[in-house]
């Protein structure tokens, strides 16, 4: 068998017949030779199909060009913007992106943290406001940018940029409410912080109401898909059959309660209302089109992504403002509408509809 090498800086130096301190150059610093010597350069690159030693460079520069970000989840679409945005901002100051995932556990983002600083990143991204103070004693010893992403709640560590959850459950409700529905019922999941509080904006507003009833709330402690949402709303509608409003904590959630609302014959919005969080692609396309509350990922991404470029290869300031709040707002869409289960005569009428399940008449 024929033991391959890897081919090496004096390799490409050679073949390019130039010396290695220039080719260094050449690929750090493009810009600091000529087209014609880059372009020899990059031809014996491709010939030896030579890829730098990231590691070597870091530790004569004491720059790796590397950001790290956790993440709870790789597979929930809510984070997609946010990192491609991010992305796109460091990608363009020649800064990578090494992701890890925490999988909503406290215990695993305190491992992510510990092996990312093992790398010695040039900043950190990490979602939430919620860690251990292990891991904040971490990220505040690093010595490094940090960045919690999507909650404005808590004393920041270094940076924030998100919304209040809070305040935007809330105003979900009391867009129900004000549409005329009395019994809304609430899907959540107990594993993410920020839906915990997306429940408690959910309390908030139905106690100001005076309608708040614990009996309303579904909440599960596995992982959030489409599935659940419909498992959920089914012991919904099993517990107490006048509810005609769903806020969900997400718009997985809020999809699985139109499919069982579909499989039940249940009429979308006029028998049940339905409006979910965060207003991913897929709300759109849905049948109706789901209400949803629109947060600003890509934005803050974006934000974030500046901010990072800007204190490690720019100013080396931080921002004026640690704490950015990108506010969300609500759009409207077919899942919701009126409530046309109260009486006429009364604002809070006694009517009650059909029982679910059943087929309007033609």
């Amino acid at each position: 068998m024929i033991k391959r090498r890897r081919a090496t800086l004096s390799d490409v130096a050679r073949r390019a017949q130039v010396s290695p301190v220039t080719v260094s150059r050449a690929i750090r610093h493009p810009e600091m030779v000529s087209p014609e010597l880059r372009q020899r350069i990059d031809d014996a690159v491709l010939a030896l199909n030579y890829i730098p030693n990231h590691l070597a460079s870091a530790l004569a520069s004491t720059r790796t060009q590397i950001v790290g970000v956790i993440v709870p989840s790789l597979t929930n679409g809510v984070f997609d913007d946010f990192l491609n945005a991010t992305q796109d901002e460091l990608g363009a100051a020649g800064i990578q992106m090494l992701v890890l995932n925490s999988r909503y556990s406290d215990r695993e983002e305190e491992k992510a943290i510990e092996k990312l600083m093992g790398y010695h990143p040039e900043a950190m991204i990490v979602v939430g406001v919620d860690q251990t103070e292990r891991s904040r004693q971490l990220l505040r010893n690093s010595g490094v940018p940090v960045v919690q992403a999507f909650d404005t709640s808590g004393e920041p560590i270094d940076m924030i940029i998100g919304f209040d959850h809070r305040v935007a459950g809330a105003a979900a409700v009391r867009h129900l409410l004000a549409a005329g529905h009395r019994r809304i019922a609430h899907l959540t999941v107990t594993t993410d912080p920020r839906a915990m509080r997306r429940r408690q904006g959910y309390e908030d507003a139905m106690r100001e109401a005076g309608l708040f009833d614990e009996q309303l709330i579904f909440a599960d402690d596995g992982p959030s898909t489409v599935m659940l949402g419909g498992e959920l709303f089914s012991k919904a509608l099993t517990g107490d059959p006048g509810i005609t409003a769903v806020f969900t904590c997400n718009d997985d959630l809020a999809l699985g309660t139109l499919f069982e609302c579909h499989r039940r014959h249940v009429d979308v919005p006029g028998e049940v209302a339905i409006i979910g969080f965060n207003d991913l692609d897929f709300c759109e396309a849905a049948v109706p089109p789901l209400t949803s509350v629109v947060t600003e990922r890509a934005e803050a991404g974006t934000w974030a992504g500046k901010a990072i470029v800007e204190i490690i290869r720019g100013s080396g300031k931080r921002p004026r403002n640690p704490v950015v709040d990108m506010g969300f707002r609500i759009v409207l869409r077919g899942s919701t509408g009126p409530s046309k289960s109260l009486a006429p005569e009364t604002p809070f009428g006694s009517a009650r509809r059909r029982p679910p399940g059943t087929r309007a008449s033609a």
